[in-house]
């Protein structure tokens, strides 16, 4: 009988890790990140379709971006409901997008669009992007229909509520 009592516990156990292995594998969720280069990230730059687009360019190696982040991800939720669209442009290594890109999105829980961007011609696009653009990052763009403002520095989130407003007034 206790043979019998204990094979039975065994099985329910057993079944039930099971059921909860199935359970967190349902849960996990994936993430997927495009990988433009700049003829693909150009339409991106130059929308004219009555939003505001705030593109941050970014690393997951970069500490004042990593720091500004939240900031972003702030304007991202307190803005979606007035037409402005926030995407976070990673310039992180491309064989780093699945051991570090996607596991930074996850564990920072990143709601904003990511993609990642990669265009060996810096010289092109960097001042393409802006003219008096360096190349150094966090840098932001910020624009709408009628209105472009480009700048190479980091932003908490007074700063970069600020900076927004002046496109919606």
């Amino acid at each position: 009988m206790n043979r019998v009592c204990l094979l039975l516990l065994l099985v329910l156990v057993g079944v039930s890790c099971k059921k909860s292995n199935e359970d967190k594998k349902e849960k996990e969720v994936v993430i997927k990140v495009s990988t433009l280069n700049y003829d693909q990230l150009t339409p991106l730059l130059h929308k004219n379709d009555g939003k505001i687009y705030v593109i941050n360019f970014w690393a997951t190696w970069c500490v004042p971006c990593v720091k500004e982040l939240p900031a972003f991800e702030k304007l991202s939720a307190n803005y979606k409901d007035k037409n402005v669209e926030v995407v976070l442009v990673s310039l992180d290594f491309s064989k780093q997008i699945e051991s570090n890109l996607i596991p930074f999105i996850k564990e920072k829980k990143l709601k904003s669009k990511v993609v990642h961007f990669e265009d060996r011609n810096e010289q092109f696009w960097i001042k393409d992007i802006a003219e008096n653009w360096t190349g150094s990052i966090p840098a932001t763009l910020i624009y709408n229909g009628k209105k472009r403002k480009f700048y190479e520095k980091s932003f908490d989130y007074e700063e970069l509520q600020s900076e927004l407003q002046t496109f919606l007034n």
